[in-house]
């Protein structure tokens, strides 16, 4: 049995106007309109991508992982393209210390099998000690490929918080793209969730209805203390780490980690 509001088009404080089912479709169907030159806005900036120039560098590089040092060749596990999360470190933080914003790109890159299905491998690289990124990784339950590019220059190497393509053609190697902070967002499914929501993001950048909660700073809900409530105390981790054995409440930070 559906039911309905006794007054379906009493307005609410602070919200949209309350329609029937037909005004609402015609409204939805009025603003696909708009998503749909969205996507192909997206698809048109994806064929520039394609054509970019691209940098050849040293594929026999070495850089360091759970065998030792290896080349950067190494990451492409046979395939012709590769994909790189370079993830932020800050050197002698405890777990909770590292870049919740590096953290939370890294969280939804978990499993590449459908990357690895297209033909694209993926790999995590930072600039931390091997032996600390290890104890990180194993606390994280991370299963994908990590390795330290530590003291090594770009595009292998040099600054962190980006996502960078290379392609692999014979015995070259080639830098193709590379983006950083909101261009890191393509991965984070939960945001792209989050803007689908009546609330959105809950973000003070955010243009919302007149009268709609009032948002917070960039990524407040990012880090929480541990019965999950958003906070950047001394106390606190990112997200994702309260669901890791031996997380808890009674350590302290070495260094706070900050959003890229």
């Amino acid at each position: 049995m559906t039911t309905t509001p006794h007054d379906p088009t009493a307005a609410l404080p602070g919200r949209p106007p309350v329609v029937g089912l037909p005004e609402w479709q015609a409204a939805r169907d009025e603003l696909l309109i708009r998503e749909k030159a969205h996507t192909h806005a997206g698809d048109a900036l994806a064929a520039a991508r394609r054509r970019l120039p691209m940098v050849e560098l040293d594929g026999t590089v070495e850089i360091v992982g759970p065998e030792g040092p290896v080349p950067f060749l190494e990451l492409f596990q046979g395939r012709d393209e590769l994909v790189v999360y370079k993830h932020m470190w800050y050197d002698g933080a405890p777990h909770q210390g590292q870049c919740e914003g590096c953290t939370t790109t890294a969280w939804h890159l978990q499993d590449a099998a459908y990357l690895n299905a297209r033909g694209v491998s993926f790999a995590v690289l930072t600039t931390g000690r091997w032996g600390e990124v290890a104890a990180y990784t194993e606390f994280m339950g991370y299963a994908q490929p990590w390795y330290s590019v530590r003291d090594v220059d770009g595009p292998v190497g040099g600054d962190m918080g980006y996502l960078t393509c290379f392609l692999h053609d014979g015995d070259r190697v080639f830098l193709t793209y590379s983006t950083t902070g909101r261009g890191n967002e393509a991965v984070n499914g939960s945001l792209s969730l989050l803007d689908m929501t009546p609330y959105g993001r809950g973000e003070a950048w955010e243009d919302n209805p007149e009268g709609w909660p009032e948002g917070r700073h960039a990524c407040w809900s990012w880090r929480s203390d541990a019965e999950g409530n958003s906070d950047w105390g001394p106390t606190s981790r990112p997200v994702p780490q309260w669901t890791r054995p031996g997380a808890t409440p009674v350590e302290t930070l070495g260094r706070q980690g900050h959003h890229h």
